[in-house]
């Protein structure tokens, strides 16, 4: 990513920045750059995959360090997987509710693309925010787990918005054009549940066309009919790819 897309989204009106880890150089540039002088207007989002105590210690430890912060906004226990032990789980999450507690972090998150894991941390309160999968191809969760999360007030961050990319590319069966990247996180943004589509341009252009989504209208019906379509499409049978298997 262009690091100038930092602080150009952020002039756009975006405040909420996440990263995985440290391997996105000129993003994590462009993020220091604005931190150093708009610090209190800017939501530092990251997480870990960790689930040992000490190198999840030194994961947060090394984004207070890389990004010279205090407090980080919002930390993401990630890909909570259906075989892992959980209670590793709920050791991480605890770890980083005495991190809160401290004022160390303000919002608890996870992520998932495990839809009862997802409704399971929402019932059970384990979570502020969750990250979840969504898009024009993959919407059972607009079945239980988006109602379930507005239900409780837990804003939903949406991420492959694109669906890595494939959405965007057409399909043999489908006539008509096939989405923009505006038109997905259009699709996304669309759902009352959903308060942030994540999106990863790599270059200034990429950017100024997924931030039109800002100022879209709201989907039509039609719209809303046309899209579905078309993501039943790219999703086929749901066994072609990794992501079609994380039910």
């Amino acid at each position: 990513m262009d690091a100038n897309c930092i602080a150009a989204a952020f002039e756009a009106g975006i405040n909420y920045f996440f990263f995985y880890d440290f391997t996105n150089e000129k993003f994590l540039a462009g993020l220091r750059s604005l931190l150093a002088t708009k610090r209190e207007q800017v939501l530092v989002a990251t997480g870990s995959q960790e689930r040992d105590l000490n190198w999840l210690r030194h994961d947060f430890d090394s984004v207070r360090q890389q990004l010279n912060i205090d407090v980080v906004d919002a930390f993401f226990v990630e890909y909570i997987y259906p075989s892992e032990d959980m209670q590793q789980v709920e050791a991480v999450l605890e770890q980083l509710q005495l991190w809160q507690q401290k004022g160390l972090v303000r919002y608890v998150g996870i992520t998932t693309h495990n839809r009862p894991i997802a409704l399971d941390s929402i019932e059970r309160g384990k979570c502020e925010l969750l990250m979840h999968r969504y898009n024009m191809a993959h919407r059972k969760a607009e079945e239980n787990v988006l109602p379930s999360a507005q239900a409780a007030s837990i804003p939903v961050i949406a991420f492959t918005c694109t669906r890595w990319g494939t959405l965007l590319k057409g399909h043999p069966n489908w006539q008509e054009k096939p989405p923009t990247a505006a038109d997905c996180y259009r699709y996304v943004l669309n759902h009352s549940a959903v308060s942030l589509a994540l999106t990863a341009p790599q270059n200034l252009q990429q950017l100024q066309e997924n931030l039109a989504v800002l100022q879209a209208p709201p989907l039509s019906p039609a719209e809303i009919a046309c899209w579905q379509k078309y993501g039943d499409l790219i999703y086929g049978r749901g066994e072609d790819a990794f992501e079609t298997q994380w039910v």
